[in-house]
């Protein structure tokens, strides 16, 4: 991968675990340092209070109401910014292999310390917009359904059957149009982080399948198939010794971690990608962004 060219999904992904394994230990230096705390965090909760049944959780939750919704809160921020960070630092990792150099992790994590607040103005931009978006859809949908039942029931349930499938295909269709902003935010100088939306909106254009296919493929690779492998084996041993419940947390845990840097790496390629076919971005360009002379 010693240029940049367009590259179809299996090449995208191909090269995503060809750059995954060559710089295995400097990404899992980078994972390490980077989500440890939060993941530890997470851990504990999940050690402390997941023996907990419905009733008992709740009680422990409404004795500490505020701390508990000020500290899941601090704690949903600090594994957002640590997840961007993460990204930022992939994108270096895989910038430096495209131009020759040896990635270093200092310059990784300088990368995505430097960028972190855009990026989380983006993130939390686009959690906003799809809550709007997904609770104006509803409401329509709803309308839909009770005007229809003048028609019937079964009339109803076809249109709430249409409605929910049309407003999936609306959150995903957004979700993909604005799929690649974590890479524009990094790699790109833009006068304000809210114009990553549009960016990303023009990169996307005639692609978004192409986006949807390879974070969904990647997805299935790095999360879910790991995860329900995990899972299966947990409920295997947790039936013969659920004093082993801790254990699997942190193995699941540690999992994701290893795991981790895919993701980002797919959807870096995946924006140099868009910018080859769309603006005949090279090695050059690169170079320039990231201050390389």
């Amino acid at each position: 991968m010693s240029n940049l060219r367009p590259l179809q999904l299996g090449e995208i992904l191909d090269g995503t675990f060809s750059i995954y394994g060559r710089h295995f230990a400097l990404f899992m230096r980078l994972s390490m340092i980077v989500v440890w705390l939060p993941t530890a965090m997470w851990v504990y909760f999940q050690v402390r209070y997941g023996g907990l049944r419905g009733p008992e959780l709740f009680a422990a939750f409404e004795l500490h109401t505020a701390t508990s919704i000020f500290t899941l809160l601090g704690l949903l921020v600090l594994s957002t910014a640590a997840s961007l960070m993460l990204k930022a630092g992939t994108i270096q990792i895989i910038s430096d292999s495209y131009l020759g150099r040896e990635p270093q992790l200092g310059s990784a994590l300088r990368l995505g310390a430097a960028r972190i607040i855009p990026l989380l103005v983006v993130v939390f931009s686009k959690v906003l917009l799809f809550f709007v978006v997904y609770v104006a859809g509803g409401i329509v949908v709803l309308l839909l359904v009770l005007l229809a039942r003048l028609g019937g029931t079964a009339i109803a349930v076809l249109f709430g059957i249409i409605g929910a499938v049309a407003l999936c295909w609306a959150l995903v269709f957004i979700a993909c149009g604005y799929g690649v902003t974590t890479p524009v935010v990094v790699l790109e100088d833009l006068p304000s982080a809210f114009d990553a939306f549009r960016r990303s909106w023009d990169l996307t254009r005639s692609f978004r399948l192409k986006v949807l296919g390879v974070s969904a493929v990647t997805w299935l690779i790095s999360y879910f198939l790991p995860q329900l492998v995990v899972g299966a084996i947990g409920i295997l041993i947790l039936a013969a010794s659920p004093a082993l419940q801790p254990f699997l947390v942190v193995v699941a845990s540690l999992l994701g971690i290893l795991l981790a840097p895919i993701m980002p790496c797919a959807l870096t390629l995946l924006y140099y990608d868009l910018r080859v076919r769309r603006e005949a971005f090279d090695l050059e360009m690169l170079s320039q962004q990231l201050g390389i002379r």
